[in-house]
């Protein structure tokens, strides 16, 4: 996969995070800072201790970001259920942050400095502002997620979806600068033959920032764009649906969070607004789309999702398979999936050191920057870190597709690692 495609895909995320946060007043410190997941005494010598940092009781809401903390966990219980790693036991300790840069430094005070952490895991912060203190520490973070430029920033940190930048700790990218690839557009132009796409906004810099990078891609692959924005405090979604209709938009992309993603659909609904795919993001790759999109039957049946991983559907793939076995009969999403890989891919890195004469995280940051890619078992799209001096003008980048359908979930549009093409990397500034 491409790594600077997860800068765009990051940027979308915390686009939508950044909107909801706008729309609460002052700053919410987390109503229970510290979460200690007990662990029973271990087997094979002393634990081995990792932290998970999560933003739980952000103003964004409770589930927003519960789920790479529940699929990591979910690896690490049946790790220890199958004697552990080489039978010392993984102890688990997370720290809730609150959504807050305050309450993401004081968790990482916590784990590192007073828990003693080895490694942190499968981190989900909506302010990571303890990046710098985790670097500084030399503590690797294992398969995070991007929502912030943090991992394309500094060394020791490794989110889920790789990166090529130089990540001295100075600035994001290069020279300030993330890129993304244009493969979501090539593939929808190919595929479904889409032609006129829609860009849908808010009045709001961060989402108009946005809108002005998927339109560039959009353009660069050919499309026609029909740019759409609305008030963020007073959004006519009706007239934007009226307009889509008028302009014969097949393909609908946004910069909206979820809650306007779903008015926009809803308004669609009433005026009868058919478009061929509505094209969501990784976090809404989830289980709740049913109940989100109840009112507009039309778009949920038009619901696209893309990203870097194998749908948490596809049952055909015997790690799909082991990984909804964990995880039991709690609804399932993509960024679950995306933490159990986080926390395999810390443990293959762990195990191949104890099999070459120690474990420290000298050895552990050796495994995670070979330049093999790493899977997790066909889980992920090929991650690597290249550390590249200059970003590439072009990438041959693969792509993972579902489309909704009632009754039957996520439904895989072919395999993800076929799903490739040599597209373009556009710049832009975080």
């Amino acid at each position: 996969m491409s790594p600077f495609r997860a800068a765009e895909a990051g940027a979308a995320l915390l686009l939508a995070l950044l909107l909801l946060l706008l729309t609460a007043c002052g700053s919410r410190l987390p109503e229970r800072a510290f979460e200690t997941r007990p662990t029973a005494n271990p087997s094979g010598g002393e634990p081995l201790r990792v932290g998970i940092v999560t933003s739980v009781t952000s103003p964004v809401g409770g589930q927003a970001f519960t789920g790479t903390r529940d699929g990591a966990r979910a690896y690490f219980d049946a790790l220890n259920a199958r004697g552990g790693l080489d039978g010392r036991r993984i102890e688990v300790e997370t720290c809730d942050d609150g959504g807050s840069g305050v309450g993401n430094n004081a968790c990482v005070h916590r784990l590192i400095d007073e828990r003693r952490v080895f490694a942190l895991v499968a981190t989900t912060a909506l302010n990571y502002a303890g990046a710098p203190l985790v670097a500084r520490a030399g503590v690797p973070d294992v398969g995070g997620q991007p929502l912030t430029p943090a991992y394309d920033t500094y060394p020791h940190l490794y989110g889920i979806y790789g990166s090529s930048a130089p990540r001295t700790g100075k600035e994001p990218g290069w020279g300030g600068v993330l890129y993304g690839g244009t493969e979501v557009y090539r593939w929808f132009a190919k595929e479904r033959g889409a032609r006129t796409a829609g860009v849908v906004s808010y009045n709001q810099a961060a989402s108009a920032a946005y809108a002005r990078l998927v339109t560039r891609g959009l353009r660069a692959e050919g499309y026609r764009v029909v740019e759409e924005q609305v008030d963020f405090a007073l959004p006519n979604f009706r007239a934007v649906a009226a307009d889509l209709r008028a302009q014969h938009v097949d393909v609908l992309f946004d910069a909206m969070d979820t809650h306007g993603n779903v008015r926009l659909c809803e308004a669609m609904e009433t005026l009868g607004v058919r478009v061929d795919a509505k094209v969501t993001n990784v976090q809404n790759w989830s289980s709740s789309v049913a109940r989100d999109y109840a009112r507009a039957p039309g778009c949920r049946d038009a619901l696209w999702v893309t990203g870097s991983s194998r749908n948490h559907q596809d049952t055909g793939h015997p790690a799909v398979r082991e990984f909804r076995a964990a995880m039991g009969d709690r609804p399932l999403s993509q960024w679950q999936l995306e933490g159990w890989a986080a926390a395999m891919w810390f443990t293959d890195a762990a195990r191949s050191c104890l099999a070459d004469g120690g474990l420290t995280r000298a050895c552990v940051e050796t495994y995670l920057n070979r330049p093999e890619a790493y899977t997790a078992r066909g889980l992920l799209l090929p991650v690597r870190y290249e550390h590249l001096a200059r970003p590439p003008a072009t990438r041959n980048t693969c792509l993972s597709v579902a489309r909704w359908q009632d009754g039957r979930g996520w439904v895989s549009q072919g395999e993800m690692t076929k799903n490739c093409a040599t597209v373009p990397q556009l710049g832009y500034r975080p």
